[in-house]
């Protein structure tokens, strides 16, 4: 890499290494922020003094070589260094370790002091000047201002010189109001100079609410104020009344206290905050911060550290700097991200220092939306109920009648009737709706609808001439763009003579619309070539009605979850060309939306300013055994009894199992190989059925606002407290493992009497261990039976399996209180204690909690913030829901405890890859989703770091992630795996940092000079380079291309480009879908690299992989749930076979418990989830009680099944035959289909047949294909 010249006027704020150039000086001051540095440029010429002095950015000194050119040129001849690290030594590690260790060298003085006004102890080690004086100069720079800045100079000349040091430090206010040419006034002046101060032009008789905007003391120190004026001039443009409030720190008790008494006199409505962090800690305690005080929702518009030219040239929008201080962390705070409002520029050059003194610039039109999205959250607010018009928008993909309301894990129509129930009970002007979500379902598929059928009612219409005038006011790049692809207005499918026919229904003040498809369903062959695809008219038609003539107030986009957050457009900080911002403008937006699903939650904050409102998942059972699972058992049951007895029954028996199973393919699904011993059959059956029965799967579906009663209530808490929560400790224990120590099972699981643990004492000599959350289910049971687990069932108890089957159900005994726990059992009675009053509450008050929440954002109100993840996975902490979920610091991905998982899970990977085919692993392919890494704190990207032999190194006071390190191949005992990343595109947008910590790992490895056999990596980059060289590629650019080993969707596009293919049935052969997956993710990313199109290299990563890895890290949900699951993990197998003829091996890897990660292949997973759930009577049962949208779930499993099939081949015949013979063959279910929801039932049938035409299945019965073909309509001439 080239050191770049800084030169007057550019700002850098990339990972590229730069030189500052500056000449030596005796005094050098180092510090993140630009307003002190030009604070202390502006006191240094006031007045002359005896030594030089030179200023930089610590921001430019983050790369290791713009550290070491600095050293080099500048610091060496330094006599004093001062530097100011924001973050702590984790941010600037590399700098701070060199900086000292020069001044060491050289003799010279060095100081590392905070960033802020919080004491850092692990800054200390790197300074080396009396603590009096640390403390002198940061007090200084902690109080500001001019004369403490030339203070802060006469100090620092004051230890070279031995001259006497300047007093202490003056201090200052610390908050307070800031008005522009007044300088800072009281409340009092305030009111009078903000009542007619400045004119505005919307200002409505009667209402002028206050905005507050909160910013850094010290801009107004600095005099850096002009973002502070234009965002004044904005709100007043809108008719709001600014109240500019400066602080010192949110977190700092004297300035909070002086705001709290400002908002007490004049209390805002709606709050602008573009300081940066949080006030609370992400999984700690909440901290409210003083913003919320009067309940404002509380916006946080961003003051860039990028320059506007990097801004409007980046699909990323802001640098992983921003991303972390300006938008991660005040979500945590639960503020609603707006927009960039102003950028770096330099100002000026100050000689003297030899330094650009940079300012920030205000951009007008980013300030004007700002405004607007305040002025419209105030007015929500001030609105009388009665008064308020509220759009609620339901997602519907795919693009057919039977999935109209798509909510995942949601019964979206259902909720949808409670929450306008709940809104007409609050007062609000909602009336005539109907009954129940079926109702609604039936009314809404009367009107225009995506599937394009004839509509035999059309309720709202805009005009050609309405939706031209609001064509007319978008920006001219989106006009052009839409005219371009999709012609003229009047083509697109929603019109009809002379206007748009929209999907919409009134119910007074309240407006329900379907939400129209994104494109490719008019023509599927734009999967192909058009990931960016824009959205056709009829969709700007949607909203430009729901805007312009309904008029909406607020909207809420019901369920995970819509398209509109996937629009083309820059990740966040987007511009007025960014397809979301454009299309929904400035309106407040409410998204009730799953608590496990942080990441695609949180694209709908950064991308469309959404308030989320979480809600709880589908309640959690048991799979238990059912229909011929459980006449297997019995009979397995009963050749195991029978065994020293008769060897004739034996054998007949041992024939009868094996004979059954075979005939319902389950031989295939449990590994059973051909000709193997009967014995060695029937121990794998007998450990396969236990498995299945112990799975967990969801009941029905969650009813937003209605909490889980019942048996419902009692199998969703066991399901939460099956699993360690915390520390593990006292009530916070697995249940499971609780009840197995209490009940002195003579295993090793004792008691911990001083913290309540369970530990594992197996060393002591007892009986082989175990644990009910990691063992054999298989082996027989060698340990006491308590009398209270064997009357918890008359199955026979004979091994491990049926151990933890009877610790299942007496853990729902005790939690349903049908029996009272012993009084001997310590443990166990601390984790129901725990479960009783904390657990189940918690449980209990998610329904009002949820409704309570939408209600509050719709009242304009600040909503408050919670953590997001998977309850199951130890995460009892994410609820209650009804909160605004916020997601991870990314730089601290990967946890070490994700780490810890992540490493597990390779060693297991590359063990079954050797298992499987004898030898070691060279070349895999994974996927890595943002919102699985969230979840898990990267759980994916700690995968392949272990994969390729490298781990993190982590700062060990912030946790965050600082580096890497290399494992040697004698430590690691094993080959590297050469690992291709497809990363999706939101976790391009979420984990810039994790990008760049891969790319640089993986291409330190490739530079490593080992041997091949342990290096492949190596030895493929080298050879590619090679390759590259020869077709005329420089030897920089060649290795920088063989080393690409990340790849992703096109800057700005979201998705894997199989959706469309497989919905409107736009393929022919596996290689369409293979195609579609290579254009879509062919955009190779890294540390220096925002997605370069490199089709030719994507595809000789995928063509030389042996396998596809796709990780799974909750139960919550299955591959058979989601279109993800096989766009990824089957495009990318696809692909791979097309491109190099062979079909890879599949791996599906089970997460969900981090103690004991299980390693599968893909058909094992299919098979477990088809026996388990698809086809498992309890499952059926539970979406038959959500009538609608309990038949669009039935028809989307078989969708994703059918799409498994497509991609993979690794679906059976049986797969598909235990479908059809439960959904189609069984009236019960088909019955209950036509009448709920008659388009998922022909939908279904026509996936079926498809599967037949397509050769995917092949039927045990010709009648299938009758069954399956549609009504024949007959009639007379």
């Amino acid at each position: 890499m080239h050191l770049l010249l800084a030169h007057r006027g550019t700002i850098s704020d990339g990972d590229e290494a730069i030189d500052l150039g500056q000449s030596p000086a005796d005094i050098l001051f180092l510090s993140a922020a630009d307003t002190e540095l030009a604070a202390i440029a502006a006191a240094h010429a006031q007045g002359k003094r005896p030594f030089t002095l030179r200023l930089a950015s610590l921001m430019s000194l983050k790369h290791p070589m713009s550290v070491d050119a600095y050293i080099e040129r500048t610091a060496r001849c330094a006599k004093l260094i001062i530097v100011r690290a924001l973050g702590g030594a984790s941010y600037f590690h590399y700098a701070l370790e060199a900086l000292h260790a020069c001044a060491a060298r050289h003799g010279a003085m060095i100081a590392v002091l905070p960033g802020d006004s919080k004491p850092d102890a692990g800054l200390t080690p790197f300074s080396n000047v009396p603590l009096d004086d640390l403390n002198a100069l940061w007090a200084y720079l902690i109080e500001g201002g001019d004369g403490n800045s030339r203070s802060f100079l006469d100090y620092a000349t004051a230890m070279l010189s031995g001259d006497e040091k300047p007093g202490a430090a003056a201090p200052l206010m610390k908050a307070g109001i800031w008005w522009p040419g007044r300088g800072v006034i009281g409340v009092e002046e305030w009111k009078a100079v903000s009542a007619s101060g400045i004119p505005n032009s919307k200002e409505e008789a009667g209402f002028k609410p206050t905005v507050a905007i909160s910013f850094y003391r010290a801009l107004v120190q600095s005099g850096e104020t002009a973002p502070v004026e234009a965002l004044i001039e904005a709100l007043a443009a809108e008719g709001l009344r600014p109240l500019p409030i400066f602080a010192y720190s949110l977190k700092d008790p004297l300035s909070t206290g002086i705001l709290e008494r400002i908002f007490a006199e004049a209390p805002p409505d709606v709050v602008i905050n573009t300081t940066g962090f949080a006030v609370s800690a992400p999984g700690a305690d909440r901290a409210p911060s003083v913003l919320e005080s009067n309940g404002a929702v509380v916006l946080q518009a961003i003051f860039s550290a990028t320059s506007k030219e990097a801004w409007a040239s980046s699909s990323q929008g802001l640098s992983a700097r921003d991303l972390g201080m300006n938008v991660a962390l005040p979500e945590v705070d639960g503020r609603v991200l707006a927009r960039a409002v102003s950028f770096k520029s330099a100002a000026r050059y100050d000689a003297a220092v030899e330094a650009n003194i940079v300012a920030s610039e205000p951009d007008t039109g980013r300030m004007r939306y700002t405004a607007q999205l305040a002025a419209n959250w105030a007015r929500l607010r001030n609105r009388q109920l009665a008064g308020r018009r509220i759009a609620l928008v339901l997602a519907n993909y795919p693009s057919r009648d039977g999935r109209l309301g798509n909510g995942v894990g949601l019964d979206t129509p259902a909720g949808t009737i409670e929450v306008l129930k709940a809104m007409r009970d609050a007062g609000y002007a909602v009336s005539g709706f109907p009954a129940d979500g079926d109702a609604l379902m039936r009314h809404l598929a009367e009107g225009p609808t995506n599937s394009g059928h004839d509509c035999k009612v059309i309720r709202e219409t805009l005009s050609l001439s309405g939706y031209k005038a609001f064509f007319a006011s978008l920006p001219k790049k989106i006009q052009d763009e839409i005219a371009a692809h999709w012609g003229d207005p009047a083509s697109d499918p929603y019109f009809t003579d002379g206007s748009f026919a929209l999907p919409f229904t009134r119910f007074g003040n309240l407006l329900i619309g379907i939400q129209p498809a994104r494109g490719y369903n008019i023509d599927p062959k734009e999967s192909y070539h058009s990931p960016d695809l824009v959205p056709p008219h009829g969709y700007l038609a949607f909203y430009a009605f729901l805007r312009e003539e309904f008029g909406a107030d607020a909207v809420i986009h019901m369920g995970k979850h819509g398209n509109l957050e996937w629009l083309p457009g820059k990740a966040m900080a987007l511009s007025s060309e960014c397809y979301p911002e454009a299309i929904l403008g400035p309106l407040p937006h409410l998204y009730p939306f799953i608590i496990n699903d942080p990441g695609e939650g949180t694209q709908a904050k950064r991308r469309s300013s959404a308030v989320i409102i979480d809600h709880l998942t589908p309640p959690l059972t048991r799979a238990e055994s059912y229909g011929p699972l459980k006449d297997l058992e019995a009979l397995v049951d009963e050749y195991y009894e029978a065994s020293g007895g008769d060897p004739r029954r034996i054998r007949l028996l041992g024939k009868q199992i094996l004979d059954l199973v075979a005939d319902i393919g389950l031989d295939r699904d449990a590994g059973i190989a051909k000709g193997e011993s009967g014995d060695e059959a029937l121990k794998k059956l007998d450990a396969y059925l236990c498995d299945l029965k112990e799975m967990q799967i969801r009941d029905g579906l969650h009813v937003f606002g209605v909490a889980p009663q019942g048996r419902l209530l009692t199998d969703l808490t066991v399901a939460l407290a099956r699993v360690p929560r915390s520390l593990g400790e006292r009530g916070d224990a697995s249940l499971h493992r609780a009840i197995a120590a209490d009940a002195f099972l003579g295993f090793p699981l004792l008691l911990n009497a001083e913290k309540g643990q369970v530990l594992s004492v197996g060393e002591k000599g007892q009986l082989p261990a175990f644990d009910p959350l990691d063992c054999d289910m298989s082996t027989p049971w060698l340990g006491p039976r308590p009398s209270l687990l064997v009357e918890t069932s008359n199955t026979p108890w004979r091994t491990n399996g049926d151990t933890v089957e009877r610790i299942e159900l007496l853990a729902a005994e005790l939690v349903s209180g049908e029996i009272q726990c012993p009084p001997d059992w310590p443990a166990t009675q601390s984790v129901l204690t725990e479960i009783e009053t904390h657990l189940k509450p918690s449980i209990l008050a998610c329904g009002k909690a949820e409704i309570a929440g939408l209600l509050r954002g719709l009242d304009g109100r600040f909503v408050t913030p919670g953590p997001s993840g998977a309850p199951t996975r130890g995460r009892p902490d994410v609820l209650p829901t009804g909160r605004n979920f916020y997601s991870v610091d990314s730089r601290a991905v990967p946890t070490p405890a994700a780490f810890e998982l992540g490493k597990k899970s390779a060693e297991l990977l590359v063990r079954r890859y050797v298992q499987d085919h004898g030898d070691w692993p060279v070349s895999f392919g994974l996927t890595a989703w943002g919102t699985s890494n969230m979840r898990t704190g990267g759980d994916d990207i700690a995968q392949a770091l272990a994969l390729i032999g490298v781990k993190p190194v982590w700062d060990m006071t912030s946790r965050r992630v600082t580096g890497y390190e290399i494992i040697p191949p004698a430590l690691l005992g094993r080959p590297r795996v050469d690992v291709t990343l497809r990363i999706s595109g939101f976790f391009r947008d979420a984990f810039p940092e994790q990008i760049a910590l891969f790319d640089r790992a993986i291409r330190s490895v490739g530079a490593l000079d080992e041997d091949a056999a342990d290096n492949p990596i190596a030895a493929r980059m080298r050879v590619e380079a090679a390759r590259l060289a020869a077709a005329g590629l420089d030897e920089a650019s060649a290795q920088k291309r063989a080393g690409y080993r990340i790849f992703g969707s096109k800057p700005g596009a979201y998705g894997a480009g199989l959706q469309a293919l497989i919905d409107e049935k736009g393929w022919e052969r596996r290689a369409d879908l293979a195609e579609s997956y290579l254009v879509w993710g062919s955009y190779a990313y890294g540390a220096a690299e925002e997605g370069r199109a490199e089709r030719g290299l994507f595809e000789e990563r995928l063509r030389s992989i042996q396998a596809v890895v796709q990780n799974q890290d909750n139960r919550e949900h299955d591959l058979l749930d989601s279109d993800d699951y096989y766009q990824f993990e089957g495009g990318m197998a696809a692909a791979a076979e097309q491109l190099g003829g062979v079909r890879p091996a599949i791996y599906h890897n089970d997460h969900s418990r981090p103690e004991k990660p299980v390693i599968r292949s893909l058909e094992e997973e299919i098979g477990r989830v088809v026996r388990g759930r698809a086809v498992n009577p309890k499952w059926i049962d539970g979406v038959m009680r959500h009538g609608y949208k309990g038949a669009f779930e039935i028809a989307a499993t078989v969708d994703y099944l059918f799409a498994f099939a497509a991609t993979t081949g690794a679906v059976g015949n049986h797969h598909f035959e235990a479908v059809y013979q439960a959904f189609v063959a069984d009236p019960r279910v088909r019955d209950f289909m036509a009448e709920k929801n008659p388009a998922a039932l022909a939908d279904m049938k026509e996936r079926l047949l498809e599967a037949i035409d397509r050769r995917l299945w092949t039927p045990r019965s010709n009648s299938a294909s009758f069954d399956l073909a549609p009504p024949r309509h007959t009639g007379t001439a």
